[in-house]
């Protein structure tokens, strides 16, 4: 069932950009790009001059030898910070390097932000191919010579086509689905946060300590959560997600030295080690024979991140105006639960949301609050981009169906500077997680307005503006405090700009509100609850007498009218 959004477009401005600072939790690990897409940037390393960025430009920042990075930005300014892999600096810039980015490239840079903040997940190649490649009988070592001589080679040939059966055993071992997957993520939030960040960049080289510092937690309780919640400690935990890490790169046509890099292993003989000890064949052995196998091609996220990094290496390096390289084609998630609530915003394109077998559109401009504990899959459809825009806890908001609102192409900006706090280091002084939630209330009451006709005089569009605002709260259907002296004048606005006094404007505001979200497919109970009405027999009542039928009765109407 293919369901609308809950909401047209709806008006108003966005509210002045703030200037933001880089605050890292720790010390750089990583090296940082820097883009600025509007406004201005200032950066500088240690002690040495400030370097001044404007629109279109971008410093790469090395990682390596630099105590500290200042980086601020200036009001009405939208920068984005861009964390390559650990193990891409030695193959990116040795010093501070200033670049324009090419006309083109701007919305490829918005998606790789988005792929280096969100959680891998999903393979563009079929993990079956890779399993049977891996589980393709192997030559013996072998024997031992006799007397001095050599083995003849016929006996090789042999012992190459009949392994023994204690080693198709032991292959066997190895090579189950699960030692194929990613391993399995753990649930304790500060665990959770240090096992994404891995999942993303493998190769950070961090210590207990430091991870446990950055998540806000202690060493002995980041090891007990991983080992509680995946069964394995956390040094086989980063060594299981490394070595899967290592199979999407030589899988992507990654040679041994470059995966042992991206995914960090010291040397290519630390990797091969760990791969063959885990899979039953050494990293050249695979990646010569799946690269041989037919329609093995195809990317994960994070081997298309690791190229799009490398074509962001080779867009600094060119003194010419090197072509952008193509969008991502289209994607999903695997289907998952959060624990929280997430915020996600179309920036470009459309995408989707399924839940159960309801389909909910996610069009270009649409802000989507993706419930807590509720299974689900995202996509996006070819050459789309969406952002987070944001989380809050349960205990924040009440919401047990998709909540959605549309922002039109004036909060663009805005939008990304959000996204930006909400996921990086780069975010104002004062930056209030919470902020987004009023954001989008605000949003959906302008576009609540839509429904009703609303009054012109400034003071009761203030107080229409308020009721829809605050439509889902307890309460809610008292009228809005205000001064004694005006409460008259704001009383005779409504009757005359309006028709309605202000009880029955506000009767009726919730009614048209509740029709439109009948007709995007919520549920009758749920519906209830985001208009004040704590028992679903009375807001039926109230319904039935505004539009002469019932909720289950209007939603079935709407339903056989679209067929």
């Amino acid at each position: 069932m293919v369901l609308p959004s809950s909401f047209a477009t709806g008006s108003g401005c966005p509210p002045p950009i703030p200037g933001a600072r880089w605050s890292p939790a720790d010390a750089p690990v990583r090296p940082l790009l820097l883009w600025v897409r509007t406004g201005t940037a200032h950066v500088r390393l240690d002690d040495g001059p400030a370097l001044h960025l404007r629109a279109g430009e971008g410093v790469w920042i090395p990682a390596d030898g630099r105590a500290e990075r200042a980086i601020t930005t200036e009001p009405g300014t939208v920068a984005f910070p861009l964390c390559p892999h650990a193990g891409v600096g030695a193959r990116g810039l040795p010093e501070l390097t200033r670049f324009d980015v090419p006309d083109g490239w701007q919305d490829w840079l918005i998606q790789l932000f988005n792929l280096q903040v969100t959680p891998f997940s999903g393979r563009g190649y079929s993990p079956e191919a890779i399993e049977e490649l891996l589980r393709r009988p192997g030559p013996r070592p072998p024997a031992p010579a006799t007397a001095g001589r050599p083995p003849a080679p016929e006996a090789l040939a042999a012992e190459a086509e009949h392994p023994t059966p204690e080693e198709l055993a032991a292959k066997e071992r190895h090579l189950t689905p699960e030692a194929l997957a990613t391993p399995t993520m753990p649930r304790a939030r500060g665990a959770r946060a240090v096992a994404e960040e891995l999942m993303r960049d493998p190769a950070l080289d961090l210590t207990v300590e430091r991870w446990a510092s950055r998540v806000l937690s202690s060493a002995r309780t980041l090891r007990r959560d991983f080992l509680a919640d995946t069964g394995l400690t956390f040094e086989r935990w980063r060594l299981h997600c490394r070595l899967a890490a290592a199979v999407e790169f030589l899988a992507a046509g990654y040679d041994v030295d470059q995966v042992a890099a991206l995914v960090g292993f010291a040397s290519r003989n630390g990797l091969t080690r760990a791969f063959k000890g885990r899979f039953g064949l050494t990293p050249h052995e695979f990646g010569r024979d799946f690269s041989a196998r037919p329609g093995a091609g195809g990317l994960t996220q994070r081997a298309a991140a690791a190229r799009q990094t490398d074509d962001l290496i080779r867009m600094m390096r060119e003194t010419d105006t090197p072509a952008a390289p193509e969008m991502l084609p289209p994607a999903s998630t695997p289907s998952h639960t959060n624990d929280i609530h997430v915020l996600s915003w179309m920036y470009r394109g459309s995408g989707y949301l399924d839940i159960g077998d309801r389909r909910y559109e996610r069009e270009r401009g649409v802000a989507t609050w993706i419930p807590a504990e509720l299974e689900h899959v995202t996509g996006l459809r070819e050459n789309s981009v969406s952002l987070p825009l944001g989380n809050a806890g349960t205990a924040d908001l009440h919401l047990t169906a998709p909540l959605q609102v549309r922002f039109s192409s004036a909060w663009d900006d805005y939008l990304m500077f959000c996204s930006i706090s909400a996921r990086s280091a780069l975010r104002p002084d004062d930056h209030d997680p919470r902020h987004i939630l009023g954001l989008f209330a605000e949003q959906a009451a302008a576009q609540r307005a839509l429904s009703v006709p609303m009054p012109t005089d400034p003071r009761a569009r203030a107080v229409a503006m308020e009721c829809l605002r605050r439509i889902g709260e307890p309460g809610a259907a008292q009228d809005p405090e205000t001064d004694g002296t005006q409460d008259a004048e704001i009383h005779r606005a409504f009757r005359d700009e309006t028709g309605m006094t202000l009880g029955r404007w506000r009767y009726a505001a919730r009614m048209r509100i509740a029709r439109d979200l009948l007709t995007g497919g919520a549920q009758p109970s749920a519906v209830a609850r985001r208009i004040g009405y704590a028992h679903l027999p009375t807001f039926s009542a109230a319904f039935s007498r505004f539009h002469g039928l019932s909720p289950r009765e209007y939603q079935e109407r709407e339903a056989a009218g679209g067929r």
